[in-house]
């Protein structure tokens, strides 16, 4: 395997290839609009009162368990639909991105993504709704295939910070629609314009080197890699690229070979990250914040601005803080103060409030960007695709149980959910001290050697790995 080191690539950031990050960070925006919209077009009256009225009934009356106001299976349905579309949908935005390139793969997602925006907006039946919000998971399903990029840390990390603008937009589009007769309409209308920007922006871009080379156009190749990096000289990247898509075609069947021994920790390691990433229980926050504060007692409209200020907070957020300790002070109070009846009083309300704020900005600059860097980072090149593939299916997956499972299990555990959160995040934190191991620094291509084969748990999988046959 050629150990050529990226200090030797020559490049320069230029306003195309910030360009490039932007647009591939941008399915990033959709995802994040997508989480919050939902959970704030479920808080308002005109839409339960149209297509869930019997939960606005149970909203209506006092005497109604107060963490029970929202358990409806359609409901929930109306949320997680989406997550169960782009795990299906992912699958195939792999193959196609191997068949045709990203450019189309991303326009694809753009045109699903106007599609769901209009059933959605001019709904009139559950069944529009539901249909509308599984055009949407088909377009975050194609649109979460990123550019093959040299800054992939760098990019991963924008993805995350659009999705944080993302939800903060969609807070602040529910805050002002609230106010508005079809205001819900407006809200899920306007997912129509991340979706119209990235279709232009699918129109401008080139395609990438990887993807040039799969198709047999290597002089398209190169000149597209010039272009990336800015330079003329690029030689040397060039022919690790070449290199790279030479030994993934070796692989036939790169699914078969992500399950051997060898493979097993790239996949445990990535598929467990999103397992824990969705336990943290940000998801189930993030989707209904404005229901969850209205259980907890505040009205409607004060509700959507908490979720505004979440929102916000999560943009914002500038350290890492240790956030098992918020959840555990949330289900403190919850247990003692918020009783099945009644509301916490103003002052506790709005403690609830800063520790939400404090857990938000502590996953966003920590489990936030590590469930789509890691994967981004730790598989080797001919492998990458399915495994990055196979991440995200289980991130949709366990983000669509916690979609689904959200509000009755607020019902029925009551407080002590946060507790069970808690005890999630102490779990994965031991996790990360002990087997997540360190890829700063380490070119795709080394991954296997430097970072696998030296980790005192992992390397054991890599003693046989020669006997072992190539596809």
């Amino acid at each position: 395997m050629s150990t050529v080191d990226k200090s030797q690539y020559n490049s320069r950031v230029t306003p195309y290839v910030f360009s490039c990050w932007i647009l591939a960070a941008f399915g990033g925006l959709m995802f994040g609009y997508d989480i919050g919209i939902s959970g704030g077009v479920t808080g308002m009256d005109e839409f339960l009162m149209k297509f869930f009225p019997k939960v606005h009934e149970r909203k209506l009356h006092a005497h109604e368990n107060n963490y029970c106001k929202y358990d409806d299976e359609m409901l929930q349905l109306f949320t997680s639909s989406l997550y169960i579309a782009a795990l299906v949908a992912s699958f195939f935005a792999s193959k196609a991105c191997s068949l045709f390139g990203r450019r189309p793969t991303i326009l694809m997602a753009s045109l699903f993504f106007i599609a769901g925006s209009i059933f959605c907006g001019a709904a009139n039946a559950k069944w529009m709704l539901i249909f509308g919000r599984v055009l949407f998971g088909i377009g975050v399903g194609f649109g979460n295939e990123k550019l093959h990029l040299n800054h992939r840390g760098a990019v991963n990390i924008l993805f995350q910070l659009l999705v944080t603008v993302g939800i903060l937009v969609a807070n602040l589009i529910n805050y002002g629609t609230s106010m508005m007769k079809h205001g819900w309409r407006v809200s899920l209308g306007l997912a129509a314009v991340p979706g119209f920007i990235l279709f232009v922006g699918s129109l401008v871009i080139t395609e990438t080197p990887p993807s040039l080379l799969e198709m047999g156009k290597e002089m398209e190749a190169r000149a597209a890699l010039q272009k990336i990096r800015g330079v003329d000289n690029v030689d040397a990247e060039f022919q690790q690229i070449v290199t790279g898509c030479e030994q993934a075609k070796q692989v036939k069947r790169p699914f078969k070979k992500l399950f051997k021994k060898s493979g097993f920790p790239a996949l445990f390691i990535s598929t467990i990250i999103q397992v824990f990433q969705q336990f943290t229980g940000i998801n189930a926050i993030m989707f209904y914040a404005p229901v969850l504060f209205q259980t907890l007692g505040f009205k409607s409209d004060a509700s959507l601005l908490s979720a505004v200020i979440t929102g916000l907070v999560n943009v914002g957020a500038t350290f890492v803080s240790i956030y098992a300790v918020d959840k555990v002070a949330i289900g403190a109070i919850l247990v003692t103060h918020l009783k099945a009846t009644g509301s916490l009083d103003k002052v506790l309300a709005a403690v609830v409030v800063v520790l939400v704020c404090t857990f938000v900005m502590s996953f966003a600059w920590s489990w936030g960007p590590m469930g789509w860097l890691i994967p981004s980072e730790i598989f080797p090149i001919e492998t990458r695709t399915a495994g990055f593939a196979f991440a995200v299916s289980t991130n949709m997956i366990f983000t669509f149980i916690i979609a689904q499972a959200f509000l009755s299990m607020l019902c029925h555990m009551r407080a002590y959910i946060f507790f069970f959160f808690s005890a999630w995040i102490l779990i994965m934190g031991l996790f990360v001290v002990f087997f997540l191991p360190e890829t700063k620094g380490v070119p795709i291509e080394l991954v296997e050697e430097r970072v696998w084969k030296q980790h005192p748990v992992w390397k054991k999988f890599f003693e046989d790995e020669g006997k072992e046959t190539t596809d």
